[in-house]
């Protein structure tokens, strides 16, 4: 079980929340924590996934380090296909509730002419059906960061309910098909990995204040 603590403090003179519990990007002015609850999937094994709260409350972000789907020369049949799940527990101050407004995803990737990779992820809050799932599709030739930028409608947006204890869930998935590459001499692959920390996925809050 990886259980990592990811804090972040802001200091405000001033807070400003939108009347009537309306939804807004002005973050509650005591610290959020996060915990890892649990994390599984052949994408990130366990000790290569860290999350951490953005210094200003509006976000947080997930970093892999070893989250890489590939085929071709040096790659296992199984490395086609790569996937990560994480269970965790976003702590808020109370009065205050969130929903995630936007999700920038990014990575690397070399896909050979002919070849293509996908991108997948959805989210959801523990015992609800409601789930955001978006899927990206990429091309060959390409070497090269890729990013993708999943955003909600202000109306769309799903809040974890007040006054309840439910864990935020994440699955994605990276996907590479060879096509009509030769994989007996190239090898393409798609990444959500950084070894330097620079290439993360990165959830936007959206705030309520509750009843």
């Amino acid at each position: 079980m990886l259980n990592i603590l990811a804090a972040a403090a802001m200091t405000m003179s001033t807070i400003i929340i939108p009347p009537g519990g309306a939804p807004g990007d002005t973050p509650p002015p005591d610290h959020i924590t996060i915990d890892v609850v649990t994390v599984n999937g052949s994408g990130c094994p366990a000790g290569t996934a860290a999350v951490a709260v953005s210094p200003d409350n509006k976000a947080f972000t997930v970093t892999y380090s070893e989250y890489m789907a590939q085929v071709g020369v040096g790659a296992k049949p199984t490395d086609f296909r790569k996937n990560c799940q994480l269970n965790l527990r976003v702590n808020v101050p109370q009065g205050f509730t969130y929903g995630i407004a936007q999700t920038d995803y990014r990575g690397f990737g070399h896909l050979e002419r002919g070849a293509s990779g996908v991108q997948r992820a959805s989210y959801y809050f523990q015992g609800m059906s409601d789930t955001r799932r978006k899927t990206h599709t990429y091309k060959g030739p390409l070497s090269d960061d890729w990013q993708a930028t999943d955003k909600v409608e202000v109306a769309a947006i799903v809040y974890h309910p007040c006054g309840e204890r439910r864990n935020f869930n994440i699955n994605t998935e990276l996907r590479v098909a060879a096509g009509s590459s030769d994989p007996k001499k190239t090898t393409s692959f798609m990444s959500m990995d950084s070894t330097d920390g620079a290439i993360e996925t990165t959830y936007r809050f959206s705030w309520k204040r509750c009843p």
